[in-house]
């Protein structure tokens, strides 16, 4: 392969985080794109189209002198970008593309965290992790009901764009049925191989009852990609922390206490 094009290729690569992450999105595996890197291999017909798909090119620009490239790139792609996103986007898109993969993350979760609205009062809503083109976004059902009786008191509905950034998870989350409220979570990864429980801190408020904001810990208990969403749903609400409807190690997790000589509500990692 023509040495311009293995220079116009790493140019390209030179926009992402690291030559993983273009290869993870782009579904081709690493050893064979460091063939295309170093020269030694030429990407067949289909994989040339991916790849000029990906970075936005023609396969002519990618196979023509080096130098001349690299001022066409530098011209073309980030005004590009810029002009194609509006301001808050942009702020977004430079997020994703240091975003890592949450692959490992996809799946149902119980969500439990003391209520803002409710006093003393344990919410455990249902979570869902997933993917869709390449990002990372999570939905959270809120049913505030006795899970004993089965009193509903309410419905809250989430939405979260989610970053995997210095090894923390984040997600900006808003009511998506009101569209009154906005919280920010920011987790523990997880670096066993079995996933577990996630616990972090939560910051926001009620979407009734004075609206004052808050803060909280918060865990994240890992229950499956396949899961009885109905069955889930009927063990979710509001829940008394001595009723032994969540396991006493949640309960710990998410315990809001400030000890002796601190200032700030913080979590350590589990």
């Amino acid at each position: 392969m023509p040495d311009d094009f293995r220079q116009n290729l790493a140019l390209l690569c030179s926009y992402f985080p690291s030559i993983s992450e273009v290869c993870r999105k782009l579904d081709i595996n690493r050893q064979q794109f460091n063939k295309y890197l170093a020269g030694s291999a030429r990407p067949s017909r289909r994989n040339m189209r991916r790849l000029c798909d990906f970075f936005g090119v023609s396969e002519a620009e990618l196979l023509m002198e080096s130098g001349q490239f690299e001022e066409i790139i530098t011209i073309k792609r980030k005004p590009v970008q810029q002009e194609a996103l509006s301001k808050p986007l942009r702020h977004l898109d430079r997020l994703y593309q240091c975003s890592q993969s949450l692959e490992k993350y996809l799946g149902y979760y119980f969500r439990y965290f003391y209520s803002f609205g409710n006093p003393g009062k344990v919410i455990r809503s249902l979570l869902l992790i997933y993917r869709e083109d390449d990002k990372y976004y999570w939905k959270n059902i809120e049913l505030l009901r006795d899970p004993v009786t089965g009193r509903s008191r309410g419905l809250n509905k989430y939405e979260a764009v989610m970053f995997y950034l210095a090894d923390r998870i984040y997600a900006v989350e808003y009511e998506s049925v009101e569209l009154n409220t906005i919280t920010q979570a920011t987790l523990y990864p997880s670096h066993r191989s079995r996933l577990d429980v996630l616990v972090g801190i939560q910051t926001g408020g009620p979407t009734r009852r004075g609206r004052k904001p808050g803060a909280s810990k918060v865990a994240l208990e890992y229950i499956g990609r396949d899961i009885d969403i109905r069955a889930a749903l009927k063990r979710t609400g509001l829940i008394e922390p001595e009723s032994g409807l969540v396991r006493s190690e949640i309960l710990t997790l998410i315990e809001n206490s400030i000890g002796e000589g601190s200032f700030v509500l913080d979590v350590e990692e589990p």
